[in-house]
């Protein structure tokens, strides 16, 4: 070997060891940031993007469960609505925010199930982009009509729209659990109502009253105060039982019309990399907020359950629920772009 081939190499071994030095130094770095990111968290204002308008379930849900976060955390806490594209547009800008527990998301088995089932060109992957921080409540849905329609059962409501078709039309945000439950009905009963989409529960629902459209569905939390009001007539509900506030509607198992998930979860997310030591943190401020008895009270006044567990055991439920979800999307024909 010459002198310069030499000194070439020995160069570059110097090089390669410079490289390997700085890469252990960030690493030991690293491991030392991310405890120290942790135990100062958090050092200022949390931000929770609700993906829906304001008065929706979500929305709802997420200002009641939430109502003593900032006491638990030592830092004030803010809800910002960010509507549009069936709750992607809000859960896309928390996928795509920094991973540092700041910035959070409403979501559950709407944004984080049903979405992947429904759609194949979403710029995120509500799956893989997105962690579970932990579970606050479990809901679930009501099939409702305007009390101008000539109907007091399921049946009777697909009788008259077969014998009316193209007369009714059905609403809710595109592509969440109501969405699907009104095709769901529709696929099975073959009865002929034209689905209009709305960027939320809350417009959907407005329309509804005003009879704008005549056949809803949305969740308990939100439906439940109107139905006993005789502002809207409640035909059938998803949950496994019958609601007890609601003692002679029937459920989708007691019509017949099984395969439509009884459960409606809704929960706290966060960017994927968020690290695990501010999940950890998240989690248990947040399980101790659901389980105060002020807001225990205030949830199941909804309707609702509360619910409180670790992060990961709320991700397996979550992971669970995406291919139930597909399976009422194929049967119900049901594909977004």
């Amino acid at each position: 070997m010459s002198k310069a081939a030499g000194a070439l190499a020995e160069t570059g071994d110097s090089l390669n060891k410079l490289v390997v030095g700085i890469i252990a130094v960030f690493a030991a770095v690293g491991v030392v940031v991310a405890p120290a990111l942790a135990q100062n968290f958090p050092d200022h204002p949390v931000k929770i993007i609700v993906p829906y308008p304001p008065g929706g379930p979500s929305d709802t849900v997420m200002r009641v469960s939430t109502r003593n976060l900032a006491a638990k955390l030592g830092q004030s806490v803010v809800i910002e609505n960010e509507a549009g594209a069936g709750g992607r547009l809000g859960s896309k800008m928390v996928a795509r925010a920094a991973p540092d527990g700041y910035t959070l998301l409403s979501g559950g088995s709407n944004e984080n199930a049903i979405t992947p089932a429904l759609y194949n060109n979403v710029d995120y992957d509500p799956v893989k982009d997105l962690v579970a921080v932990a579970a606050v409540a479990t809901d679930s849905n009501a099939v409702v009509i305007n009390p101008a329609v000539p109907a007091t059962s399921l049946a009777e409501l697909a009788s008259y729209a077969k014998n009316n078709p193209g007369k009714l039309t059905s609403g809710s945000a595109l592509g969440i659990a109501p969405h699907l439950l009104l095709e769901f009905l529709r696929a099975r009963t073959g009865m002929d109502i034209v689905f209009v989409p709305y960027k939320g529960a809350a417009p959907a629902i407005a329309d509804l009253l005003g009879n704008q459209i005549q056949v809803g569905a949305s969740a308990k939390s939100v439906l439940l105060p109107l139905i006993k009001a005789g502002k809207l007539r409640a035909l059938a509900v998803t949950s496994a039982e019958r609601w007890p506030e609601l003692p002679d509607v029937p459920t989708l198992h007691e019509l017949g019309y099984d395969g439509f998930p009884t459960t409606l979860w809704f929960a706290m997310m966060a960017p994927a990399a968020t690290p695990p030591a501010v999940i950890t943190k998240l989690n248990a401020a947040i399980n101790a907020g659901v389980q105060s008895a002020e807001t225990q009270d205030a949830i199941k006044k909804l309707g609702l359950q509360p619910q409180s567990m670790s992060a990961p055991e709320f991700g397996a439920i979550l992971a669970k629920e995406v291919p139930l979800w597909a399976n009422v999307a194929k049967e119900a024909h049901v594909h977004l772009e």
